[in-house]
């Protein structure tokens, strides 16, 4: 199995060495060489230097190939449009997609990417904590 990573950060690099690590033959693409430490040292997968929305870069990282991509760049913008040209253009059917504005994620989410928005999700866990901390302790202080 191929995987194609954009971004390189906590959660790009974090993803690329685990799938790495389960037999997935990876390729990562960042804008940044310093985002190759993140990686490690004996990194034995594919790294690209370049922006995740040029498409020469994607071609030379292998997305034709991949069988899913995954787009975590610190940008909503970027990783939405690198999402669409991998599932529109390039036909992956394996989209997975950081996005942290609840209501993008919400409306990408309904066309066929995989979304994740760690803003609605901190805002669904902590309501729900607020929630079960109210219910718990009757004045707001439990530790639910």
């Amino acid at each position: 199995m191929k995987a194609l990573v954009v971004g390189c950060g906590r959660v790009g690099s974090t993803l690329a060495r685990s799938l790495q690590g389960s037999g997935w033959d990876v390729s990562v693409v960042d804008e940044t060489e310093d985002a190759l430490t993140r990686l490690g040292e004996s990194w034995p997968g594919e790294y690209h230097l370049g922006h995740g929305m040029d498409t020469k870069v994607l071609e030379a990282a292998g997305i034709a190939d991949a069988d899913a991509v995954i787009v975590a760049t610190d940008g909503d913008n970027t990783n939405i449009v690198v999402a669409q040209v991998a599932k529109e253009r390039y036909g992956i059917e394996s989209v997975g997609v950081r996005i942290h504005d609840p209501a993008r994620a919400e409306f990408y989410g309904d066309r066929g990417l995989h979304v994740v928005s760690p803003t609605r999700e901190a805002i669904r866990n902590l309501e729900a904590w607020a929630q079960g901390t109210q219910s718990a302790s009757g004045n707001g202080t439990g530790n639910g």
